[in-house]
């Protein structure tokens, strides 16, 4: 799964308006943590999260870890907060913010 620029463009636009939904701490990945992010991006699709944690290189760590075992791909970092997509071809409309976007502002 790779996006493309103008998919991370658009992305990036509706993730601005977004508040981060999951919080990773310095205690890492957890399952109940896994379990709440999983949850999120099928409900969602596109979400943010926050990573609650001081040192880059740990953080960076951090969100290749979450990226991988969500199996999702990151659309954004800025700081410590990184935005992250996966696709639900079944995902409800009405939970999606990426259907909900792309209902409200027309289909591109």
């Amino acid at each position: 799964m790779s996006l493309s620029s103008a998919q991370k463009k658009a992305f990036r636009s509706i993730g601005h308006h977004l508040n981060p939904v999951v919080t990773v701490s310095e205690n890492g990945v957890s399952e109940g943590l896994l379990a709440e992010l999983d949850r999120a991006l099928s409900d969602h699709e596109l979400v943010k999260i926050k990573l609650a944690i001081a040192d880059r290189d740990e953080r960076t760590a951090m969100l290749d870890e979450l990226v991988a075992q969500s199996r999702s791909e990151a659309v954004q970092t800025i700081g410590k907060t990184a935005l992250l997509y996966r696709k639900n071809p079944k995902a409800n409309p009405r939970l999606s913010n990426v259907t909900r976007f792309q209902d409200h502002h027309g289909r591109h």
